[in-house]
């Protein structure tokens, strides 16, 4: 059985590790800080709607100490943010035939590991999870907890991708190989459109019109620059009524990626790979991108202000664009 390094340890790195872990995979994770410290003393307690338990799962903390061969899949699940320093010391450690599979929101991560790294993986993840505090993940659906579809980011299924959605399955998650995998990972990105507002404002009336223009923009675009995606049909068939999601300790999941960067105080989040994504393919096709150019430039002053999230009216927002 291949061996699979985590690169990141997060709501979705830690959640899947703990559950492959479980399984008997061999899987190994990296992380750093007080939340590597925890794993490697305690395992990673993995919080479900039916049930909490904590598993131990080897933690390395660093790519260089992760040990990564020729026998090795990576998956990246940090932050897009966070890919350029990883990549970096991936190149340095490991070796130059290794498959990466970017467990990431965006397009833009296949983009710039495939230049070091040729057998790089597009996975798109749909799964509601959170990590706010060191040593612990929460899956918030069940009994599936969550979705992934893996192919090769230039096009095609070959026997690592194949592999990898045993693993997953071995794990109790929905996986499947599919030929064209960006497509579906732009269908994601325009769900994702919206993570700033969700972070930043909230999703009452007023941040549900602006993330609707944010996608309506994200959309013209696409068609403009002649991108392909899933139709909206498409995506809720492939998601069906899979994803059962419940409540962990008597709450729901309070925000998803970029809602949990802002209420961690990281001091990023992923705009750039999302709304900054949107406001490059505008360009590229000489249309305007005034919604996401401003979730953009609004999202990253919040995150290195480190305001809490749901601070920012949305009304605000859009008085801004009228």
């Amino acid at each position: 059985m291949t061996r699979l390094v985590i690169v990141g340890a997060g709501a979705i790195g830690g959640a899947v590790a703990a559950r492959l872990a479980e399984a008997d995979v061999d899987v190994t994770v990296v992380a750093r800080g007080l939340h590597a410290a925890a794993i490697a003393t305690d395992g990673i307690v993995l919080a479900e709607p039916t049930r909490t338990v904590t598993i131990s799962v080897p933690v390395a903390p660093s790519v260089g100490e992760a040990a990564i061969d020729a026998s090795t899949i990576v998956a990246l699940a940090v932050k897009s943010q966070d890919t350029a320093p990883v990549l970096e010391e991936l190149v340095r450690f490991a070796p130059v035939e290794t498959p990466v599979a970017c467990f990431q929101n965006g397009v833009i991560n296949e983009r710039v590991v495939a230049a070091r790294f040729p057998r790089t993986y597009g996975v798109v993840v749909m799964m509601p999870a959170a990590h706010l505090e060191p040593g612990r993940v929460e899956a918030y659906a069940s009994p599936i907890p969550g979705l992934f579809d893996v192919g090769l980011a230039d096009g095609g299924v070959d026997d690592i991708a194949r592999e990898l959605v045993g693993i997953l399955g071995r794990g109790g998650f929905d996986a499947r190989a599919v030929p064209n995998v960006m497509r579906w990972k732009y269908t994601k990105l325009l769900m994702n459109v919206g993570n700033a507002v969700e972070a930043m404002c909230g999703l009452d009336d007023a941040g549900i019109e602006l993330v609707g223009r944010a996608r309506a923009e994200a959309i013209a675009c696409f068609q403009a620059a002649a991108i392909d995606f899933a139709s909206s049909a498409e995506e809720k068939a492939r998601r069906a009524d899979l994803l059962q999601v419940g409540v962990i300790d008597g709450s729901g999941r309070g925000g998803g990626s970029s809602w949990q960067s802002l209420a961690r105080g990281l001091g990023s989040m992923e705009a750039d790979a999302l709304n900054g994504e949107i406001v490059r393919v505008g360009a590229s096709v000489d249309l305007p991108t005034p919604v996401n150019a401003l979730l953009l430039r609004r999202a990253t002053a919040a995150a290195a202000d480190r305001v809490p999230p749901g601070s920012i009216p949305a009304a605000d927002l859009l008085a801004e664009l009228s």
